[in-house]
């Protein structure tokens, strides 16, 4: 019995592959769905599918960073919302692909062409080679987090990112500190970081991301490191000796 995972971000459009593939192909498996990428790559190690549905854009990791990782011997069908350059590189380098919004009949061929592959047991195409063609075509990526749902106590709010003076990392949560409070999300810092934009917030440390808008100066202390000083907070940060690079024209 042939297995596959769904990894996407929007949940109606992964409820309906789930639903139609079911429809399409019973004798299919579905040994997963994930919400982004790095829980597909768990779900993908735990399971190992032999075919993958990965939506390009996704947070955490995109489809093409997570299929970096995938056995040579997965299925790949991309799930995109680009068209034009990209689906003229997927056709190109022959990876199948569901351009959103998804129809039922293009998602039949799919499924027509998969089975094909798998009764005559050919190998898919050599991925590295493909994500290296596709890399350079698809746009730049963007659609960075523009708001934050956070937990102030018992109540959630929507905080602006741009209001936002750091993240910090803190057990199995992530602190979002702004002006005036300080809130808690669930995502984790390696998870977030991609999800922002790097002109704006820069990693100074494994466990802290900060607003460069929000930094009124920096200095060297007598151990030599990089203190930062915020424009509207009490407290100081310090950049490890890693990230100490980013200051020094400041």
């Amino acid at each position: 019995m042939p297995t596959a995972l769904i990894a996407d971000d929007e949940a109606l459009l992964a409820e309906y592959l789930h639903t139609q593939l079911a429809a399409l192909w019973p004798e299919l498996a579905i040994t997963g769905v994930a919400a982004n990428g790095l829980e597909a790559l768990r779900l993908i190690d735990e399971a190992a599918p032999d075919i993958v549905f990965l939506d390009i854009k996704m947070p955490g990791l995109n489809g093409l960073e997570v299929a970096r990782r995938l056995d040579p011997k997965t299925r790949v069908v991309f799930v995109t919302a680009y068209d034009q350059y990209a689906v003229e590189a997927f056709e190109r380098e022959a990876v199948d692909y569901l351009l959103k919004p998804i129809g039922d009949e293009r998602l039949a061929k799919t499924v027509a062409r998969l089975k094909q592959q798998l009764a005559t047991q050919s190998l898919p195409p050599q991925l590295n080679q493909v994500l290296q063609q596709l890399a350079g075509t698809l746009p730049a990526k963007g659609g960075y987090l523009r708001w934050i749902r956070a937990s102030v106590g018992a109540t959630v709010r929507q905080i602006p990112v741009d209001a936002v003076f750091y993240f910090q990392a803190q057990d199995k949560y992530t602190s979002v500190i702004t002006s005036d409070s300080e809130a808690l999300i669930r995502t984790g810092i390696a998870e977030l970081a991609p999800q922002l934009d790097p002109a704006l917030f820069w990693q100074i440390h494994r466990s802290t991301i900060v607003n460069v808008a929000h930094i009124a100066a920096t200095q060297r202390d007598l151990r030599g490191r990089t203190v930062i000083k915020l424009d509207g907070r009490p407290e100081t940060l310090v950049a490890s000796r890693a990230y100490a690079h980013l200051f020094r024209q400041m």
